[in-house]
């Protein structure tokens, strides 16, 4: 209960600094908000959003899960998440877009490891979705790593179709990996083990996967025999 009560206070708190961040960015008081947020990720993390985005993934959960239980931990993680967003929305608003961009691939990154293990639907109501953090990315190239964990994302929530986009994405950027040859069959053959209702619910039917599938193979063979 004591815990419990902790968690609830923290999270209040944090919605308090984010509401005056963004009442900071919405009258473009871009130095302000910058000097509140990164004095929030020195709270939280010990280093300010530079720092905090130059950390490895196994550092970062390091100095997360120092003294905390397993539910702190989460709910810092989306924290942290969230102020990576806003950090990338004030870059934006200052024309850094380079900075912006590396602050919002870090917080989807960081997103994505957790919707891996947890239920979308226990986050708070602050936190941004995946959709909000591409939107923020706009239309710029993805890095490998980024889009196949939002392809193993889409297919974890059932939505094929958008899987099989960051796959096609993957493999038109990268047409001569023969890896990414084996691990777009694998998806595939996944997909075939779904029921007919699972795939048109994720807007992929078996009608469509099959042809997909026999493309992907001959690519395949012809990587092997070039």
């Amino acid at each position: 209960m004591i815990r419990r009560d902790y968690i609830l206070r923290m999270l209040a708190e944090f919605f308090e600094v984010l509401s005056r961040i963004r009442s900071l960015q919405t009258g473009q008081q871009w130095q302000e908000a910058r000097e509140v947020t990164d004095s929030e990720f020195h709270q939280l993390l010990g280093g300010d959003v530079k720092i905090v985005v130059s950390l490895s993934e196994t550092e970062l959960l390091a100095r997360l899960i120092a003294g905390e239980t397993t539910l702190a931990v989460r709910d810092k993680t989306l924290m942290v998440v969230t102020l990576l967003k806003e950090a990338g929305d004030i870059a934006a608003g200052e024309a850094k877009p380079d900075e912006g961009r590396s602050y919002y691939l870090k917080g989807l990154h960081l997103l994505l490891g957790v919707l891996a293990r947890e239920n979308v639907s226990d986050f708070p109501d602050f936190v941004p979705r995946v959709e909000v953090f591409l939107s923020a990315l706009g239309g710029c190239s993805l890095p490998m790593t980024t889009q196949a964990m939002l392809m193993e994302h889409y297919e974890r929530i059932g939505d094929y179709a958008k899987a099989e986009d960051r796959l096609f994405s993957l493999i038109e950027a990268h047409p001569d990996n023969q890896e990414l040859s084996h691990f777009g069959i694998r998806f595939y053959e996944r997909l075939q083990r779904q029921s007919d209702d699972a795939l048109v619910g994720g807007n992929l039917p078996r009608s469509e996967l099959e042809p997909s599938l026999a493309q992907l193979m001959a690519h395949r063979e012809r990587l092997r025999t070039a």
